[in-house]
């Protein structure tokens, strides 16, 4: 029992036999023995030598965590079909929102992306709260995870419910890899390595993936459409709604969402194989999956690759004409996250998969040139696969680490710096289409207009970005060295520009010279008692680093608290995690 807790027992025993309330001095004791357990628990969930500034940040997101979850209740049919001893739905109500989605039952504390503001869950966002808690509460993450593919939630088609006001749509397919990242975090942690859970999850998003495997283009050339992709504004019209005279939209972020889906069941596969050989058969299916996608992307005239520019691009079909939309934001950066690095040693327990590797290798040189589908030589042999050829990664790096583009002080931002003073401009069926750098609030109506991706930094797609750099580090090591930022004259590994960009993202939350923390922005003085009472904002404005959007998003903008650690380690000389390299063993 924890120091003080007979003490607690007692007064509750007293409690419930009805005798005299607890004095204050009781109270006071009880409160003090609840902050010592507290404190217990979040160092020793917690390890990393953070320091005082780092912990308290990292204790706020862990709490808004918790305080996030909430009891969600909502069964689908009755939404549609109305009240008993109410006024008749009307005509046409259950050909609306969420009518395929009747099978949908819910009735489960869930955690939600923010309390105030956002009181539902979201798929994608959910997945990202998982990572954030996975050294927390790695059981109830796994459990949430799980939740969501479950057969009371997930569509019999395969689809994940993206959130309430709108079942259907697409967000970013990022469960599987939120469910190898838990699986690794909780590993480190001490919790042991649960393929039980990783083997649950795996299944369910065969399933996702066959879905998604199906909404691919028409013409069956491995180039995806998705929609807006959870991105709301960030590209040139709304990506959810049929474009005007027959334009057809191939999306480079969902076909790269793709890709990287590819990567981490590979990656999944694999270690699920370590137990049981037939894994490795499905690692192989993975693999042609990636290298099927990866050639299309990268195809010359008919891919999402612009060779002028250096740069990943949506691409419209206009009668037949592929018409790249050369807008730069994270759109062509999500290219960059389907890393996966491989240690050929190990790859040695999977021979099947790795004769297919081999075989690929040979006889697909038209491919091999394109993608990176390498082999480092030496004591250490690795594979790596990944979407751009190495000499693509650099050009596609240059851009994201230009300040003028896409590298914020506090970030990278989500859409080009470059369009603030001359917007991109895009005509298309006849209308006219025009994007701003708006590194704060929306000046755009789509989806509603209450968040914003054409400027601000978002830390869910910064995190899977640094994560990606360590990958394509694990495989280059120090023979890759890009400028950063571009045009200092300062060349770095790539594992060191995932390090700077993790300062950058601290620097949002962590007090400046002043004393002020950067999202707090300009702090007025009856307000200044307040400074240590972190918030998590929804977004971040691209130059100042001033919060944006919903004041509570613990959710996503929690992988702060990862992010901290990672920083902490890195301070003090301990080796890489594993899981940000997702190697097995």
């Amino acid at each position: 029992m924890p120091a003080g807790g007979e003490q607690v027992v007692r007064l509750r025993l007293r409690e419930l036999e009805g005798a005299a309330p607890w004095t204050p001095d009781e109270a006071d004791a009880l409160v003090a023995t609840r902050r010592r357990e507290a404190d217990l628990y979040h160092a020793s969930a917690r390890t990393a030598p953070l320091s005082a500034d780092e912990r308290h940040i990292v204790r706020a997101a862990d709490a808004g965590l918790v305080w996030s979850r909430q009891f969600y209740h909502l069964i689908v049919p009755h939404w549609l079909d109305g009240d008993p001893g109410q006024p008749p739905v009307a005509p046409g109500h259950g050909e609306r929102r969420d009518a395929e989605w009747r099978h949908l039952y819910a009735r489960d504390v869930i955690t939600m992306p923010d309390k105030w503001e956002y009181p539902w869950f979201a798929a994608w966002d959910l997945a990202f709260h998982c990572v954030a808690m996975a050294r927390t509460d790695p059981e109830l993450a796994k459990a949430q995870l799980l939740l969501l593919m479950r057969e009371w939630y997930a569509h019999p088609n395969g689809a994940l419910p993206a959130y309430e006001f709108a079942f259907g749509d697409a967000n970013p397919p990022v469960h599987a890899w939120a469910a190898w990242r838990v699986y690794r975090l909780a590993a480190e942690s001490g919790h042991g390595k649960d393929r039980v859970f990783l083997a649950r999850a795996f299944h369910k998003a065969l399933v996702n993936f066959g879905w998604w495997v199906n909404r691919k283009h028409q013409g069956g050339r491995n180039l995806f459409e998705g929609g807006f992709l959870g991105l709301d504004n960030i590209g040139v019209f709304d990506r959810s709604r049929p474009l005007p005279g027959g334009v057809a939209l191939e999306q480079a972020d969902a076909t790269a969402w793709m890709a990287f889906y590819c990567t981490t069941m590979l990656a999944i596969a694999l270690e699920l194989a370590s137990d049981d050989r037939a894994y490795s058969d499905i690692a192989t299916k993975f693999l042609e999956h990636f290298l099927a996608i990866a050639a299309a992307m990268n195809r010359l005239g008919a891919g999402l690759w612009d060779d002028e520019d250096g740069f990943y691009y949506d691409v419209a079909q206009v009668d037949g004409r592929p018409v790249p939309l050369r807008l730069r934001s994270l759109v062509g950066l999500v290219p960059l996250l389907a890393a996966e690095s491989l240690d050929e040693a190990e790859l040695e327990a999977h021979p099947r998969f790795m004769r297919r590797l081999a075989w690929s290798v040979s006889n697909e040189p038209d491919l091999m040139k394109d993608i990176s589908c390498l082999s480092t030589g030496g004591r250490v042999r690795r594979r790596l696969l990944a979407i751009p050829s190495r000499e693509r990664l650099v050009r596609v790096l240059r851009r994201m680490l230009d300040e003028r583009e896409l590298l914020s002080p506090f970030g990278i931002r989500s859409l080009s710096k470059a369009y603030a003073d001359t917007p991109y401009v895009a005509e298309l069926g006849g209308t006219r289409h025009e994007v701003r750098y708006t590194p704060g609030e929306s000046d755009s109506g789509l989806f509603g207009g209450n968040s914003n991706w054409r400027g601000p930094v978002w830390l869910p797609l910064n995190y899977l970005l640094i994560e990606s750099l360590k990958r394509h580090h694990h495989f280059y090591g120090d023979t890759l060295e890009v400028e950063c930022p571009t045009g200092s004259g300062v060349f770095l590994t790539l594992r060191a520009v995932a390090e700077e960009l993790e300062r950058r993202l601290a620097r949002l939350f962590l007090p400046d010279a002043s004393g002020r923390r950067p999202y707090q922005g300009e702090v007025h003085p009856a307000l200044d008692a307040y400074r240590d009472h972190v918030l998590f904002y929804e977004y971040f404005h691209g130059d100042t680093g001033r919060g944006v959007g919903a004041s509570h998003q613990t959710g996503w903008t929690a992988l702060i608290g990862n992010v901290l650690e990672s920083i902490a380690l890195a301070r003090e000389g301990f080796p890489v995690p594993r899981a940000e390299t997702h190697r097995r063993g």
